[in-house]
């Protein structure tokens, strides 16, 4: 009988030993077990865009990468607000948002109440930057930023103009009031409707994604006097940026991003940023991409974090010479 006990012991002390290597699903973390079901990308643009069309392409690569499906949601509309209240409202680590920055750092200083709180953004990945161009009708006497401006000058009031997200408005705005010129920003909800004034003169200037002004230059209604980024297009290497010209007040680099939840742990934001760096990665990927007017460029959470914290300063030193309040 002491035998039978002292060999089931044995038994018993070994297979406490072996069960442990036998299960290493058990000993994961969180973090290593994310995804265990759908993720979705929410975006706060519509399809075709720039950010839409790297959405999908990251997307696959995910999905091949996880295992599990990876669904793009397009919300687009309110100003990226209807994107954001999605986004936060689902409260779940497999719903992400998927956008340009310019879609929510401008908000505090256009609303008077936000729904959400900045924080509610937990920063994930950069992912890349959008190329933003600054064009004229192809008719223009206009040949260059500095001529821009002279015609403002010159027109004291009557030069409309219009960009496509709030960040770039704060900052023309801004510039504007600096350099006591005055200008007329015309509000629109569509694009295409922009560049079509823009061709027709009903607008004398426009800001926006150089992949949506590019089938306008081509066709000779809008040309390029400049890329408000701080470094030169690959799509456009003739073209100056605006501090090249001269005007680096107006500088701004379209950056697009992933973003979980707040209480998203930083060691699963670290891990899914780098399989977004390994995704991007892809040679296919970057071609796609910089055929619209995109560079990859895919960073840490940390490295996100820090870009977005340098536009919010931006915008506030802008607001308060403008005199405009954050809301709270």
């Amino acid at each position: 009988m002491n035998r039978f006990v002292t060999a089931l012991a044995a038994f018993a002390a070994g297979l406490a030993l072996i069960l442990p290597l036998a299960s290493p699903s058990q000993a994961q973390t969180p973090s290593q077990n994310w995804p265990q079901r759908n993720v979705r990308f929410i975006l706060p643009l519509g399809a075709g865009s720039g950010s839409d069309i790297g959405a999908r392409l990251l997307a696959e690569k995910l999905q091949a990468r996880w295992g599990q499906p990876v669904v793009v949601e397009n919300r687009p509309g309110g100003d990226g607000i209807v994107a954001i209240n999605a986004f936060v409202s689902a409260k779940d680590d497999h719903v992400l948002l998927l956008s340009p920055t310019s879609s929510f750092t401008a908000h505090p200083f256009q609303h008077e109440k936000l729904p959400y709180e900045p924080r509610d953004l937990n920063p994930i990945a950069r992912i890349s930057n959008t190329l933003l161009g600054f064009a004229v009708p192809g008719s223009a006497k206009i040949a260059s930023v500095k001529d821009l401006m002279a015609q403002v000058r010159a027109q004291d009031g009557k030069f409309n103009y219009t960009t496509a997200t709030g960040v770039t408005d704060v900052i023309f705005d801004g510039y504007f009031k600096s350099a006591g010129l005055a200008a007329t920003r015309v509000p629109y909800s569509n694009t295409v409707q922009a560049l079509t004034d823009l061709g027709e003169h009903r607008i004398q200037a426009y800001v926006g994604a150089l992949a949506i002004i590019q089938p306008h230059l081509q066709s000779g209604r809008a040309k390029l006097i400049a890329v408000t980024n701080s470094a030169r297009a690959p799509a456009a290497p003739d073209v100056p940026t605006v501090a090249e010209a001269g005007f680096p007040e107006l500088t701004f680099d379209g950056l697009v991003g992933l973003f979980g939840p707040r209480d998203m742990p930083a060691p699963l934001r670290e891990r899914i940023a780098g399989d977004v760096r390994a995704a991007m990665a892809d040679s296919v990927i970057v071609q796609r991409l910089t055929a619209t007017g995109q560079v990859v460029s895919p960073g840490t959470p940390a490295e996100l974090a820090a870009a977005i914290e340098e536009q919010r300063s931006k915008l506030a030193a802008i607001a308060k010479v403008l005199g405009i309040k954050p809301a709270q």
